[in-house]
């Protein structure tokens, strides 16, 4: 059975590479191709099962909702998304009009850098401090990366799981804001440098010890796998569905 698939932001570097992606990879027909400005209706969508979004975090989410009012499943790698974005997708779906309809959101769909997330919380209750470093292409336009606020988000469940006090830090005086930002309490440190595409640390220490969890995307086409696999398995899972980790049975 062939999966009919629309891409939204395909005129966009991810977009334009998933839709190469789709092209390429049996069992799937790209039947449309939508950017900034064209409506997303049923007709526009030209009866694809699946809408592959890849735009900006300002208008995912609106994205998102059409998508469903227009009867697709949605696999959504953008970022920027918060609690509450996700809230209002999981009302939206949970309505009778949206019955049977899936919805999965991934900060990341490199599998190695699912791999490092996962890895990230299940060592953070052993270690000390954690601090996580972002680093990517100096054109993206949110910070910290969904990745990076996931991967923090993680370790924070995991610490707070394991009643671990948060990471030691005497600072007392810091007005250019140089130690990062907390997510849940977790450092988090972007990097926009040129030459970079999508990067990513978790720095973990004991008195003595470093453990050091780095993955690094040099091209595009290190997220298709995940983006294909979200394809192929959306249309299993009814609601929301937050990280590529929930389909590859971590």
């Amino acid at each position: 059975m062939t999966i009919r698939v629309a891409v939204i932001g395909a005129a966009g570097r991810m977009g334009s590479t998933v839709c190469q992606a789709v092209q390429a990879a049996s069992g799937m027909e790209l039947v449309a191709r939508l950017d900034a400005g064209d409506e997303i209706s049923p007709t526009t969508l030209a009866g694809a099962q699946v809408a592959v979004d890849f735009t900006v975090p300002a208008v995912t989410e609106s994205n998102v909702h059409a998508l469903i009012d227009a009867g697709v499943d949605v696999v959504v790698g953008t970022t920027g998304w918060t609690k509450d974005s996700y809230g209002r997708v999981r009302t939206h779906l949970a309505s009778p009009e949206a019955a049977g309809r899936s919805v999965l959101i991934a900060p990341n769909f490199a599998l190695s850098a699912v791999l490092s997330m996962r890895f990230a919380a299940l060592a953070a209750p052993y270690f000390e401090s954690v601090e996580v470093i972002e680093l990517h292409h100096p054109a993206k336009v949110d910070a910290p990366s969904g990745t990076a606020t996931a991967t923090a988000a993680a370790i924070a469940a995991a610490r707070q799981q394991a009643g671990r006090d948060s990471s030691p830090d005497a600072t007392e005086t810091d007005p250019q804001g140089t130690r990062g930002g907390l997510v849940d309490g977790v450092r988090v440190h972007a990097v926009r440098l040129s030459g970079l595409t999508a990067h990513e640390e978790v720095l973990l220490g004991n008195p003595g010890e470093q453990l050091t969890i780095r993955t690094d995307c040099f091209d595009r086409v290190s997220f298709m796998p995940g983006v294909l696999l979200a394809v192929r398995k959306i249309g299993e899972r009814e609601g929301l569905t937050v990280g590529l980790d929930q389909i590859l049975d971590l």
